[in-house]
């Protein structure tokens, strides 16, 4: 077959995928990636929980404490690129199996630490796995999906992760501030969780994007009929036609120096500027709180409950992003939530008042939960299947030394302008994220070879 037939062989089926207007999948494939982010979130934000109580059973500080958030967002670095370059090359699935192991061993791990170092490297390890699955998810559901339904399905599985934010608060109201190893089974329950999804990821799906990059012509058209008869079965009518085809620019096996080049690399220096502004109000929210909340006067159990009522709004906030990610330009849709967001924090940090504090955290956590779906399903549209989890990896990852640096950024606010410029530090991300935003491409509905180009 000739470069010019395979290239046209790969638009056709491309073009088959992409009007498909429902889900073309078992639905158990969605459950299975979504409860992974579950796993994956929850985990996020136990380390929160914990630095109060670690920090007086070890007898250190709340900044000695942090480097336990730190060490996971470096982690998380790490394990997003090295992952992402096994998804390119070796394929979506086979890297979704690592990050949950990665994951699973250091979340059981941190269950047994001894001292705040053996603390901070178990939360490396994690991290590493986290970042690899956010990465891999991102991709392999962007991928799967037929062009108008993206964002609609990456926000569902990111749901998932989203309830995992929010049932955090209730397990540790129940542990933490009643038992001496409450920080611990924390940890144990995130980790046992990840053991169970990694057992049911076997026989997913591949994605016909990464075959059809790899030359599988074959392989990308079985797995595309297969969809398309459980759609029509699904329906109970013939698919609409299909539309132009388009292929992936060639751009070989995903070679990183490709990453780098016009116009990607403008993309990927856009997309890492607003990941990294964003992160440092965003990590400073997730994990800080309930410190910054004790700070100024309220109890563990106290902050700990304020952190369960705002935490329903992750998953208020995701359940609206299936709604409008693909009816409404994605980069618009960002800036605006990001601006919601700086409000928010501005009157958290103005009016730390139970009231206030609980109606705006509300606000900041729907907000977090209808912005990542979003801006994850607009990350991996910017670049073509060669290196797309390459390019999420590097934008995401890179994006999370500004997670890393959170707490460095936001205490040293708190010790400079206390609690009222932790917070206004906060909320500046959410503006100039805001800003940058508005500079990225369009991408809602269209196919993602013609978003590559």
């Amino acid at each position: 077959m000739t470069s010019d037939a395979t290239t046209a062989d790969a638009g056709a089926i491309l073009a088959r995928l992409d009007r498909i207007p429902v889900w073309p999948y078992p639905r158990s494939v969605l459950w299975i990636v979504g409860f992974g982010f579950f796993f994956a979130f929850f985990d996020v934000v136990t380390i929160g929980f914990a630095v109060p109580v670690v920090t007086t059973q070890f007898g250190i500080s709340s900044e000695l404490a942090s480097w336990a958030i730190t060490g996971s967002l470096i982690g998380y670095i790490i394990g997003s690129f090295l992952d992402s370059r096994i998804a390119d090359r070796f394929g979506r699935r086979v890297s979704l199996m690592i990050s949950v192991s990665f994951f699973t061993f250091g979340t059981l791990m941190s269950a047994t630490s001894p001292d705040i170092w053996w603390l901070i490297g178990w939360r490396v390890i994690s991290g590493m796995g986290i970042g690899a699955e956010i990465s891999a998810v991102s991709t392999y559901l962007g991928e799967l999906s037929p062009a108008p339904q993206r964002g609609r399905n990456t926000a569902w599985a990111i749901a998932a992760g989203m309830f995992g934010f929010a049932i955090v608060p209730f397990v540790a109201l129940a542990l933490v501030p009643h038992y001496a190893w409450g920080w611990r089974a924390l940890f144990i329950v995130g980790g046992l969780g990840g053991l169970v999804i990694g057992l049911m990821r076997r026989g997913l799906p591949h994605s016909a994007h990464w075959l059809l990059n790899r030359s599988r012509i074959a392989e990308a058209e079985a797995v595309v009929a297969e969809a398309e008869r459980l759609a029509t079965e699904r329906l109970g009518c013939d698919l609409p036609s299909p539309g132009p085809a388009t292929a992936d620019p060639p751009i070989g096996h995903g070679a990183f120096r490709d990453l780098v080049q016009p116009p990607y690399l403008k993309r990927l220096m856009l997309i890492t500027g607003i990941w990294f502004i964003y992160y440092v109000g965003n990590y400073a929210w997730l994990t800080l709180a309930p410190t910054l909340f004790i700070k100024v006067g309220y109890s563990l159990s106290h902050s700990i409950s304020f952190m369960l009522v705002t935490g329903i709004g992750f998953v208020v906030g995701a359940s609206l992003a299936a709604l409008v990610s693909d009816r409404i330009e994605r980069k618009i849709t960002s800036a605006v939530i990001c601006l919601v967001w700086a409000a928010a924090l501005v009157v958290i940090g103005g009016q730390p008042g139970n009231v206030g504090i609980m109606v705006c955290g509300f606000i900041a956590s729907t907000t977090i939960g209808l912005l990542i779906p979003i801006l994850y399903t607009y990350t991996a549209e910017n670049f073509p299947t060669g290196f797309r989890a390459t390019g999420v990896s590097a934008t995401d990852g890179i994006g999370h030394l500004g997670g890393a640096l959170a707490p460095v950024i936001v205490l040293a606010a708190y010790r400079q302008w206390d609690f009222a410029g932790a917070f206004y530090v906060m909320a500046f991300t959410g503006l100039l994220a805001a800003v940058l935003l508005m500079l990225g491409v369009r991408t809602t509905g269209k196919p993602l070879a013609d978003i590559a180009r």
